[in-house]
């Protein structure tokens, strides 16, 4: 065991103070009986209940087990980035705080490393705890996705193993600010590994993911690796040009065959597609606009509070 190489286990937390200890335990348990070197670093993302006192505590108890709390809420993006940037293992876990992600399944990702898998992905098999309505926005917006971005994003979640090298890759040559973790890990390649599991039933507390938050990861994602969203621009153009020859047309013909032109229902019509047309077009093209600017501000991806047991 002395010699075994070093494993981080990373998990962000946000207002956990009700879990955490819950959830770095079952970590331990597991962790321990692989007979190998480890270390717990909780990422505190801006925490407004008790989390950091109960990290201080925790490390009290064992000096392995580490945190790193952030100036604010970042956001999960961010304290991942965070974790794997002040992670010391030669092999790096990121998991959840709410134990959704089963712990259990963390010797079978590293046994996968030690195979030669420099990415371990855990995918989901169920999602039982969610709601119907969730399922099916969630299974729309990874197809479309998957589909459009060109990478597979398919019941994809935030719990991988990842090897030093793409850890390092992903914090020192991925800069840009708008971070899609799960489409990162897939868009670099190198050699990848699958395992899946059945998402558990939350340990305590309510999630903190929202449709709102949903939506926003899902728009990051599309304009980080795809820009076929601004050809859809030019697409309504194509289509407002032929809805206008077939209206123009139409008013022709009706003037050849001595017919009034009663065109004030088309025209409204035509006003109001047009007039959507352009609207969609512009929402589009600010998406990407915003994300341009978050870029150029160059802006820290995070700021770092204070740290618990951390050297570095």
């Amino acid at each position: 065991m002395e010699s075994s190489p070093l494993i981080s286990i990373i998990i962000p937390a946000y207002n956990e103070a009700s879990g955490i200890e819950r959830t770095v335990n079952a970590v331990i348990s597991v962790i321990s009986a692989c007979q190998i070197n480890w270390e717990i670093l909780v990422v505190d993302d801006g925490s407004q209940d008790d989390t950091n006192q109960t990290m201080m505590r925790l490390n009290s108890l064992d000096q392995r087990i580490k945190s790193l709390r952030l100036s604010r809420n970042f956001g999960k993006e961010n304290a991942l980035l965070a974790g794997l940037e002040y992670a010391s293992g030669a092999a790096m876990i990121t998991i959840d705080a709410d134990l959704q992600h089963p712990p259990e399944l963390i010797p079978a990702m590293i046994a996968e490393w030690q195979a030669g898998a420099q990415i371990v992905h855990a995918v989901k098999r169920t999602r039982q705890q969610e709601t119907r309505l969730k399922k099916t926005a969630t299974h729309l917006i990874n197809q479309l996705i998957s589909s459009l971005g060109g990478i597979d994003t398919t019941n994809s979640s935030d719990f991988k193993l990842l090897d030093r090298e793409i850890a390092a890759i992903i914090v020192n040559q991925l800069p840009e600010k708008q971070r899609f973790f799960r489409g990162l890990t897939s868009w670099i390649g190198f050699t990848e590994a699958y395992l899946y599991f059945d998402v558990e039933q939350r340990s305590d507390g309510v999630s903190k993911w929202s449709f709102g938050s949903l939506f926003e990861l899902s728009v990051t994602a599309l304009t980080s690796f795809t820009s076929l969203p601004l050809r859809i621009v030019s697409l309504l153009g194509i289509v407002t040009l032929i809805l206008g020859f077939l209206i123009a047309s139409d008013a022709i013909w009706s003037l050849i065959q001595g017919r009034a032109v009663s065109g004030f229902a088309t025209i409204i019509i035509s006003i109001l597609m047009i007039g959507s047309f352009i609207m969609i077009s512009l929402g589009i093209i600010g998406e990407y606009i915003a994300k341009i600017y978050e870029e150029v501000k160059a802006r820290p991806h995070y700021l770092i509070s204070n740290t618990i047991g951390i050297k570095k």
